[in-house]
């Protein structure tokens, strides 16, 4: 379960970074993206040392 989180949270984050320079639709989402990434980066290390 925590697996799919961490992933679904990538993708969101690389469609954030990227997505406005490929596709002109998605907006800029701005501060967001580093907030994906920061709890992205929290979930795999408590994933790493085995607490959740």
């Amino acid at each position: 379960m925590l697996t799919w989180i961490i992933v679904i949270l990538l993708i969101l984050w690389l469609l954030g970074y990227f997505g406005p320079n490929v596709f002109s639709g998605i907006p800029r989402s701005g501060n967001a993206l580093h907030v994906l990434l920061v709890i992205v980066v929290i979930l795999i290390i408590l994933r790493l040392l085995g607490i959740a």
